[in-house]
This record gives C-alpha cells, sequence and structure tokens, in this order.
C-alpha cells in the first residue's frame, strides 16, 4: 500500500479506485449491452438497409476516432478523474436523447453524443496502468475486461426485457445508470495521476491522425498495433451486424438476440476474470494473444456456416473466448513498451485505431451483408482474425520475441 499522498503503484489501485473503475466499465457496458443489440431495431424502424445500420454503427465509431485520443491525452494533461466523470455524464445523456427519439436525426444525434464521450474504458486502462506494476498490469487490464463482459451480461438481458415494454424503456434505464454511476464518482474517485507525472501535450496534437502516426513510428510496438487493427476489424461489424443476420437466417427477435449477447457475456467474465489470471502467468501474453486469435478466426468461420439456431450459442461463446485471452494480452504487451508518463496518450492512440477498425467494420459489413450474402461478413471477419495470427506468427519468427514461460521448479 502507497504510504505517501501519491497513487499506489506497487500493488494496485486501491479498493474503493478500483471499485468505481470496475463499476464504471460494468455500467457503461450495461448501458452498451442494454441499446446496442437493439439498436438494428431502433434503425429499421425508419429503413431495412443493413448499410444503413452499419453506416451509423461506423459513425458512432468516427466520433470515438477523432475523440479518443483527445481524451486519453486531456487525461495525461489534466488528470483520469475529470475525463472518467465527463464521459459518463455524456454517456448518459446521449442515452436519454435515444429514448425520446422519435425521428432517424434525434438516433443520430443520441450516436454522435454516444462516441464523442466514449473514451470511458481508454481513460480506465490508463488509470490501471498508472497504478500497476508491469507484472500485474495484465491482471489489472483483465479485471476491467471481466467488468466489461459483466456488464454484457446484465445488459442485454435487461434490455431483452425491457423491450418487451417498448424500446424506449431500455434507454431510459441505461439514462438512469450512468447519471447514477457519474454522482458516485463524484465521491467515490481520487485522481491516479500526480501532478509530476502528468504530461502538457498541444491540445492541437491530440488528433487521431498524430496519435497513430507516432504510435507507428516506435519500432518496439508498431506490429502489435497492426495487430490491434486487424483483430478488431475482424469482429468489428459482428455487434452491429449480428442482429440482422440472426434475423434473416433463424427470424430472431430483440429479445432473442440480447439474451445471445448475455451468454456472451458470461463467457467474456469468465475468461477474462478467471481464465486470464490464471493461464497469464503460466503461458504469457504473446501465447496467449496466439491462441485467442486461432480460436476467433475459427469461430467466425464456423458461423457463417452455421445451419441450425442452437449453433450460434456454442459458437459465438467461443468467439467470445477468443477475443478475451487476445485483447488484453496485445494491450497489456503494448503497454510495457511505454513510459508511464505517456499510458493515457497511447491508450487513446489504441483507441484511435480501434475506433478506426470500427470505422470500416460496420460499413464493410453492411455492405457485403447487402450485396455478396448473409453470411459474407462472417467469411471477411475470419479472414482478417487469420491474417492477425498470420503477422503475430511472422513477428515471432523473425525477431524471436519470448513468450513469458513458466517458473521452473
Amino acid at each position: 500500500m502507497a504510504k505517501s499522498g501519491r497513487s499506489p503503484e506497487p500493488e494496485g489501485p486501491a479498493r474503493s479506485p478500483l471499485l468505481f473503475l470496475l463499476v464504471t466499465v460494468f455500467v457503461d457496458m450495461v448501458g452498451y449491452g442494454i441499446v446496442i443489440p437493439l439498436l438494428p431495431f431502433y434503425i429499421t424502424e425508419y429503413s431495412p438497409s443493413a448499410l444503413l445500420v452499419g453506416s451509423l454503427g461506423s459513425l458512432y465509431a468516427a466520433m470515438q476516432f477523432v475523440g479518443g485520443p483527445v481524451l486519453g491525452g486531456l487525461s495525461d494533461r489534466i488528470g483520469r478523474r475529470p475525463v472518467l466523470l465527463f464521459c459518463i455524464f455524456g454517456t448518459g445523456i446521449a442515452y436519454l436523447v435515444l429514448g425520446f427519439a422519435d425521428t432517424l436525426a434525434l438516433v443520430v444525434l443520441a450516436i454522435v453524443l454516444d462516441g464523442a464521450t466514449g473514451g470511458n474504458l481508454a481513460t480506465a486502462q490508463a488509470y490501471v496502468a498508472d497504478s500497476t506494476t508491469p507484472e500485474r498490469r495484465a491482471r489489472g487490464l483483465g479485471l476491467i475486461g471481466a467488468a466489461f463482459g459483466l456488464g454484457l451480461i446484465a445488459g442485454p438481458a435487461l434490455g431483452g426485457l425491457l423491450s418487451l415494454y417498448s424500446l424506449g424503456a431500455p434507454a431510459f434505464v441505461a439514462a438512469a445508470l450512468a447519471l447514477s454511476n457519474t454522482v458516485f464518482g463524484l465521491f467515490a474517485l481520487p485522481e491516479s495521476l500526480p501532478r509530476e507525472r502528468r504530461i502538457r501535450t498541444p491540445l492541437l496534437r491530440l488528433n487521431p491522425i498524430s496519435q497513430i502516426s507516432g504510435a507507428l513510428r516506435l519500432p518496439g510496438i508498431r506490429t502489435l498495433l497492426l495487430v490491434v487493427f486487424l483483430l478488431n476489424l475482424s469482429f468489428a461489424g459482428l455487434i452491429n451486424n449480428f442482429p440482422l443476420f440472426s434475423n434473416a437466417r433463424f427470424g430472431w427477435d430483440a429479445s432473442a438476440n440480447a439474451f445471445l449477447f448475455a451468454a456472451v457475456g458470461v463467457c467474456a467474465v469468465l475468461t477474462q476474470g478467471v481464465l486470464l489470471g490464471r493461464l497469464q502467468p503460466v503461458f504469457g501474453e504473446v501465447r496467449l494473444l496466439v491462441g485467442g486469435l486461432a480460436l476467433l478466426a475459427a469461430s467466425l468461420c464456423l458461423l457463417a456456416l452455421a445451419p441450425q439456431a442452437w449453433m450460434l450459442y456454442p459458437v459465438t461463446c467461443t468467439l467470445a473466448v477468443g477475443a478475451g485471452l487476445a485483447i488484453p494480452s496485445v494491450t497489456a504487451l503494448i503497454s510495457t513498451r511505454v513510459s508511464g508518463g505517456e499510458q493515457g496518450r497511447l491508450m487513446g492512440g489504441i483507441q484511435a485505431i480501434l475506433s478506426l477498425a470500427m470505422i470500416v467494420g460496420p460499413a464493410i459489413s453492411g455492405l457485403a451483408f447487402d450485396y455478396l450474402g448473409v453470411p459474407a461478413p462472417y467469411w471477411i471477419g475470419g479472414l482478417l482474425a487469420a491474417l492477425a495470427l498470420l503477422t503475430v506468427l511472422l513477428t515471432l519468427s523473425s525477431r524471436r520475441e519470448p513468450a513469458r514461460l513458466p517458473p521452473e521448479g
């Protein structure tokens, strides 16, 4: 435990800050999980086009692409606490707008606002990086991932039940959760980044292009950033496109999709909250990344082939396990290669790369669904995940980067 007023570095975040971070990510993903499986049904009230659904998903990601690096760099400049609280509050307002939306324009406004203030996950990851040693960082990020998964359990299940009442009810509940968490944070969240470790990066440099180009100039993480992009691009269209896929192939409605997303959340929690913590000390991040990518590529291809509705559950849960192993592992590998004072800007840059994948991915999925056929987005996703796996394997063979081996004896 820290013995001064500085943030607790040796053992990890203090109990109450960690609790707030976990609650923040959980509540954010509850709201996200409540709304996202239903969003295609909001949009198809105005147009049945999968391309429109994908385009609005791309719009959300475009706002995160612009806002993520700014919020991440701003948290390096003024601290994590104010940025986290701002993001949570903005999310709550966005869900309120969506709940009241009775036109496509208001749906678009809600998506823009939610995307622009959607940097709380990256800032929460930077908070963990502030407060943990490199050896414990993957575990801390795994706990954040577990809260992420728990939100995806509760959110879709709650959204599926509330959607039986009306499409507006899930959004109002999500808004209430986010705004309540803002109040909680005002009292429960201390600052993790001491003033002497803050970096006053000029705000004009906090744009996604500068963040990405700056990160790409660092040879030690360049290939890993490519893997991050391919990994996330492989399933970027899944959340937006899956309700259309399941409806077209098996006739699933909003509640059926919501309960599947809840099952995926269970797998994400077990993977990042239980499996990751036990497997990481034994196999190391590199081997977990390779295994996760292999599972992800295989499950996306199997999803395209699934002939019966029940098969969607084991296949998507396998997909969740693969992603749950790969994403924290590659994030931890990257975070250990930069200085502590740049963690927020790094996470903002990673968020920009993720958002770039989420801009391109839903649009590709929508076009593929409309013009190449119902399973096309998943064949494309499987190919992209396989390319990410190939990139990792080629990097390992050329640079002989060591995996973390189990201790002898």
